[in-house]
Parts: C-alpha cells; structure tokens; sequence
C-alpha cells in the first residue's frame, strides 16, 4: 500500500494544527450533541410517556425485550425497566465499537465506515419519532455509533506522525469538541423535548447527526489520503511485543474501568430521576424566574470540561517541569477517588434535603468534581490508545479501549434499577463505594501494570 506524509500537506495547518483536524472537531462535535441531546431525554421519554400502559403495548419488540430482562432481574416496573434499557443502549454503544474498527482495519477503510455509520445515525434518531419504531431506532444508533466513533477518533491520531508533540493536544482540542456539542445538545434538544414535544427533542438530535456528516464529506480532502483512498492491509496475524504488552495492560484495567463508567453514567441516569423528583430547581434572577428544566442540567458537565481543561493541562505541564505530573494510572486512579467523592457530595444533598427537596447548588457541585474526575480519566485512554497500536490494527485497538466501557454501561443500567427500592442517600453511597473499589484496584495493580505499560 502507498503510504502518505499524515502531514504532508505542509503549510495547509489551522492554528499550527492540520485543517483536517477542524473537520474531525466539527463532525465531532455534531455527532454528540445528537447522541447527548438524544440521551438526556432518553430515560425522562421512556418514564413519563413511553412505557406507560397506553403507549408501552404500540413499541414493537418490547414485551419480548422486557421478559428477557425480567427472565435476569425478576419483574421490573416502569423505572426499572427504562434504566435498564437505557444501560443496555449506552453499553451496546461502547460495544459495536470493536466490530467498526475491525471492519474499517481489514476491509473497507475508515472514512467509508464513518460515513455509514453517521448515516444510519442520522436514520436512527429520526425514527425516534416514532413510538413504535423505538428499539428499531436504538438499534439503528448502536450500530451505527459503533462505526463511527472509534474510526474518526483514529484519524485524528492520523494527522501526525507518531512522534508528534502536537498529538496529545491535538486529542485535548477534539475532547473540547466533543464537549461542545455535548453542552448546546441538552438547552436544544432537551428544551425542544419537554416543552415542545418528545419527538421534536429527538428530531433536532437528528438535524445534528446530519450536519455532522455533511461536515465530514466536505473536509475528506484534508485526511490523510491513506486514510480514504487505499483499501487497508489485514490486521498482522501475530502482534509485536510492544502491543500484546499494552493489550495486557488495558485487560488489567478493564475491571476498575467497568466500575468507573458504572458509576459515571447515572448521571444521565438516576441523576436525571434526581433532579425532576428531588432538586428544588426554582432560580430567581432579574432578567429569569421559574423553574431550570431537568434536561439544562445535562449541559454543567461539557461546560465545565471547557472551563476546566486549559488550568488542568496547564498545572500538568508546571509539574511536568519538576517531576511531579502524575503519571497514567496515576491520573485514572485519582478519577476514580474524586469520582466517589462526587457521589459523597450527592449522599450529603440527600440528606440535606429530607423531608423536602434539596439545592441544585448540591447537583452543580457534584458536576464540577465528576468533570474533574473525567478529565482525569477519559481524554488520557484515547491519547494513550492512538499511540500504542500500529497504524493496521489501530481501529481495532481503539474499538476495544471503548469497549470497556460496555460493562461498565450495562452495570449502571443495572445498577440503577436499584433506584425506585433503596433511599436516595444509600443508592449514592452505593455509587460511592464503586468508585472506590475501581481505585484501589488501579492502585493494587500499579506493579505489574508498571511492567507492561512503559509510561505508567
């Protein structure tokens, strides 16, 4: 296969990075403020209209889907049952990733696999629309996410050569957009679907989806050309030593990884159930007073990963320079710690709250140590990930990293049925104690992971 410069187009840069990654950014960005916009209502759609007695017998598949799940958990009601549905969509999300990255890697390429990917996405969330075609359309996402994500991550990695400084803040530059269309997709899609109408709330997460793909086909001549145009070589039968020492060391970290996304996501979860049936949301201002709709929470997260990411990287960098920058597993087991701290927080405005409702203050307080947690987590494996495969199976690798975070997912799901039978403080306590479980086994699994990982 030729190969070409990643950056051969010279002088063809943005901002000292290549114009490719402003497109990469962009498709990004709209690809999740459909996927966040869709999935702030997710859980609020499925228990105050869908699943309830008059609408629940018109989704097609749904009573089988729902014996499966009780043949697991015994009978579940209308909440237990849309939290496990939703862990079981968020989880499949982070699962399909492994088969687009072996199909981009050893037969069509990447760029072709994006852009189906992104058009069954586009597919999937206007069929939401639809009552009936509700799991159709789940199905439609997780396939097509598990296309697209982990091949338009790799080309990011691809617009440099591997000993790039500029890789790491290049990844930095397209969490942000990630981000950023995480933080407009819930005051959008959120406030469309509670004050509009559901399907208005889904139908915008589509108009996303498909600006985002229009974004992608207008920027393919700013990829690396080996990137759209050959047809990729199959994945090298027996891999060097250097990638089956990172494949260990990313089985070592699936546990703690699991119970870090356990925890992580019930905030589109329960946290949602929490702040419709908990939080006093009544905000006076002079120019606003009312009630801030549940969904507009959605939005503290990506906020503050904006907020908080340009000191964070800054104060890594000052302690780079006098040896003191934590180093990988490091900055994951810390994650871990302020995650539970975060649940800590959420037990405490329980408690704060009885017999009435608590602050949101409690909720913008937990967001803020929870995006702290991340920042610590999430950006560094995608970094870490490019880096370590070579460029045959880097699809693959990277689908597989995403994958971790498929249990983890289908645990919160799980998990979250708990919600409607424990108390508020205890389920948080819970959560809590996930959190610190995933760091003490990152930490107990420092020696050897010192062995296989050579930046740890």
């Amino acid at each position: 296969m030729a190969q070409t410069d990643p950056t051969s187009s010279g002088g063809d840069q943005w901002f000292g990075h290549p114009k490719g990654l402003s497109f990469l950014f962009a498709t990004e960005m709209w690809e999740r403020f459909s996927y966040y916009g869709m999935r702030a209502l997710l859980v609020l759609y499925m228990v105050d209209y869908l699943l309830k007695p008059a609408t629940a017998p018109t989704v097609w598949g749904l009573e089988t889907l729902q014996r499966g799940l009780e043949a697991v958990s015994g009978p579940l009601g209308i909440q237990p049952l849309a939290s496990q549905i939703y862990g079981l969509y968020t989880g499949l999300v982070y699962l399909t990733p492994i088969i687009g990255g072996i199909i981009a890697d050893r037969w069509i390429g990447r760029t072709p696999t994006v852009i189906v990917g992104a058009m069954l996405m586009v597919a999937g969330h206007f069929m939401m629309a639809f009552e009936h075609l509700f799991l159709v359309a789940l199905m439609l996402l997780i396939v097509g996410n598990g296309a697209f994500k982990p091949n338009i991550a790799t080309q990011v990695g691809g617009l440099y050569r591997p000993d790039d400084p500029r890789r790491d803040r290049a990844y930095s530059v397209f969490y942000v957009g990630i981000n950023v269309g995480a933080f407009f997709s819930p005051l959008v899609c959120g406030s469309l679907g509670e004050n509009v109408g559901w399907h208005y709330g889904f139908a915008s997460a589509g108009i996303g989806m498909a600006i985002g793909l229009a974004t992608y086909l207008a920027g393919l001549r700013r990829l690396p050309k080996q990137q759209f145009q050959d047809i990729p070589v199959a994945a090298v039968k027996a891999a060097d030593p250097d990638l089956k020492k990172s494949l260990l060391g990313l089985a070592i970290l699936l546990i703690p990884s699991t119970l870090f996304w356990a925890a992580y996501e019930q905030q589109g979860n329960t946290m949602a159930l929490w702040i419709e049936q908990s939080t006093d949301r009544r905000l006076d201002l002079l120019f606003w007073q009312g009630e801030i709709p549940v969904t507009w929470f959605q939005a503290i997260n990506p906020l503050m990963i904006f907020a908080f990411t340009p000191p964070l990287i800054a104060c890594w960098s000052r302690w780079a320079k006098t040896g003191r920058e934590p180093s990988t597993i490091g900055k994951m087991s810390l994650g871990c710690i302020l995650l539970a701290l975060a649940y800590l927080i959420m037990a405490a405005a329980a408690w704060s709250g009885l017999p009435a409702s608590a602050s949101w203050l409690w909720v913008v307080l937990y967001f803020a140590v929870l995006t702290i947690a991340e920042l610590h987590f999430s950006p560094i494996g995608l970094s870490f990930v490019s880096n370590m495969a070579s460029d045959s199976s880097r699809s693959t690798v990277m689908g597989i990293w995403l994958a971790t975070s498929f249990l983890g997912n289908i645990a919160a799901g799980w998990i979250g049925s708990f919600w409607s039978t424990l108390s508020n403080a205890g389920f948080f306590l819970l959560i809590a104690a996930l959190a610190v479980v995933a760091a003490c086994s990152i930490h107990f699994a420092k020696p050897v992971l010192r062995t296989v990982l050579s930046n740890t």
